[in-house]
């Protein structure tokens, strides 16, 4: 049991709180079971019969993309660090939406695709299109089993729970998530996604106005705490690939965000599942938007719960480091902050300040609803898409009948819930492993568009060589133990350059094999005929 709070955990949560909850799960599985009724092939299960509006696409692409993992972890980076993340998340709307705008939505409508690897299939062998079906698979796997585990600790935070009934809540929401996912198809995925996106949006906006209320003059008192203690700081421009700085953020920015966006499965399904590419860039420009306005709020979040703890000391640079042993760094010695510093849990920052310092009555709820929108909301992603990359990069999209599709979706579902009970036990900060384990995967889902996309040289065997040196570079950064803002670059570039390189030692693909598969090469424009 925790020893953080003598609270009492299940009576501080009130009759609206429990109403607010199991209201929104009822709401999440009334509509799965409404679109079940609506799946009758392979593409209606997966892409929606091509007819999905842009709006809850737009919605979908962020609520999958900041999950709970998010609403641990963004917070938690603003209120102990500073806001480099949020400037690398900045390059999703500047940087990774004209890229996928201009480059990438119009070579997957115009190839018709369900499966972004079909590309790799056709523009080098079908072996590297299952080589990026299991780099996606093994990514989705950890990512899902992780954002899991951020649930966990938010409910053990909440409950008092001990371990073990951490790890059986954590079956539960699993579960549930891997039932009404496997009913609905994407439908249910997008519309409970938008659903989602509002839910978890406007509960951390009401939470952050709540939380300014508590800071003894407001708006203005939080933003000179925070001043003082450069928490907003997001340009440290020195280079060092062990600390956060403007060059990691970029980094990141590129090399994760991009491929995230842009050849990731998950997000290429929901593209083509709209009915064309004026659609799709429309909800681009939704996630975008969502993306810097959601996202500040949870940065927000973070930096006012610093400034609440923060309030009664002395304004000024002569303020101690945040790092100042226990007693000196804040004068309510033993305050929750510190106290979760302390015990290197700070994970469960915001929760615990809902339940020690601002019980709202519903307040708790709407949180929760928030939190359990959160992970569902990727969890029914993952699942979703890891099923129709099966179906489609493996068995060729009409050889699983509509009920297998979806019993193997449930089946990624429970493969999910024991990744994440396995996670709980072994333990660390969440968002820091899940930047781990997406530079990881990304950097050489990346690296193979690239390379396929703008050089022409390039050829099946210089891919599989450059793969090779791509997992000397994550050897290689592992050793140098740099921060998790780089692994997608020491994955990528190595892949790309030794890929470039090696493929001059081999024959080059002939012109039929790139037209229409390279920038720039006869036929990539958006009005090409489309190939399937």
């Amino acid at each position: 049991m925790s020893t953080l709070s003598a609270i009492d955990p299940l009576a501080s949560l009130g009759l609206l709180d429990w109403s607010v909850c199991i209201g929104y799960l009822s709401v999440v599985f009334v509509l799965a079971l409404w679109f079940a009724r609506e799946q009758h092939t392979t593409e209606d299960f997966f892409v929606g019969g091509r007819r999905m509006h842009w709006l809850p696409i737009g919605l979908s692409l962020f609520a999958s993309t900041f999950s709970s993992l998010s609403f641990v972890g963004l917070p938690r980076d603003a209120a102990y660090k500073d806001y480099h993340l949020y400037l690398a998340i900045l390059f999703i709307p500047l940087v990774v939406t004209p890229i996928i705008w201009c480059l990438f939505l119009p070579l997957y409508f115009r190839l018709g695709v369900i499966s972004a690897y079909e590309y790799l299939e056709r523009r080098f062998h079908r072996r590297l299109r299952l080589i990026a079906s299991l780099l996606f698979m093994f990514y989705t796997v950890g990512w899902m089993g992780n954002l899991l585990r951020a649930v966990g600790v938010i409910l053990q935070a909440v409950f008092d729970l001990s371990q073990t009934e951490t790890a059986w809540m954590l079956v539960a929401v699993g579960l549930f998530a891997a039932v009404y996912t496997a009913l609905g198809g994407v439908k249910a995925v997008v519309w409970t996604d938008a659903l989602q996106a509002v839910a978890l949006g406007g509960g951390m906006l009401l939470l952050l106005f709540l939380a300014v209320g508590e800071i003894d003059g407001g708006w203005g008192r939080m933003v000179d705490i925070a001043r003082n203690k450069n928490k907003f700081d997001m340009f440290h421009t020195t280079f060092d690939l062990k600390e956060s700085s403007v060059w990691g953020a970029c980094a990141f920015g590129f090399f994760v965000y991009l491929a995230a966006h842009a050849v990731m499965f998950t997000s290429v399904q929901r593209y083509v599942s709209m009915p064309s590419i004026a659609a799709a860039r429309a909800s681009l420009i939704v996630n975008g938007v969502l993306v810097c306005v959601i996202c500040l709020v949870f940065f927000l979040v973070g930096t006012t719960l610093f400034a609440f703890y923060h309030q009664d000391e002395k304004a000024g640079p002569e303020l101690a480091a945040l790092e100042a042993p226990a007693g000196q760094a804040d004068s309510r010695e033993g305050n929750l902050f510190d106290r979760l510093q302390q015990q290197k849990i700070g994970d469960q920052l915001v929760p615990r300040f809902i339940m020690e310092e601002l019980p709202v009555t519903g307040l708790m709820g709407l949180l929760l609803a928030g939190l359990f929108a959160a992970a569902m909301s990727s969890v029914d992603s993952g699942i979703n898409s890891m099923t129709a990359s099966v179906v489609c990069d493996w068995q060729h999209g009409e050889q699983l009948r509509l009920r297998g599709s979806q019993l193997l979706c449930f089946v990624f579902g429970v493969a999910a819930v024991g990744t994440s009970v396995v996670l709980y036990f072994v333990g660390g900060d969440v968002f820091p492993m899940i930047m781990k384990i997406a530079g990881t995967f990304f950097g050489f889902l990346l690296a193979m568009f690239l390379l396929g996309m703008f050089i022409r040289r390039t050829n099946y065997e210089g891919v599989l060589i450059g793969i090779v040196a791509g997992v000397f570079g994550l050897a290689m950064a592992i050793r140098l133990n740099v921060t998790d803002y780089w692994i997608g670059a020491f994955t990528c570039v190595p892949t790309m350059a030794v890929g470039a390189i090696a493929s001059l030692f081999f024959p080059p693909p002939t012109e039929l094999q790139l037209r229409g598969l390279v920038v720039g090469c006869n036929g990539n424009d958006e009005s090409s005929v489309a190939v399937k």
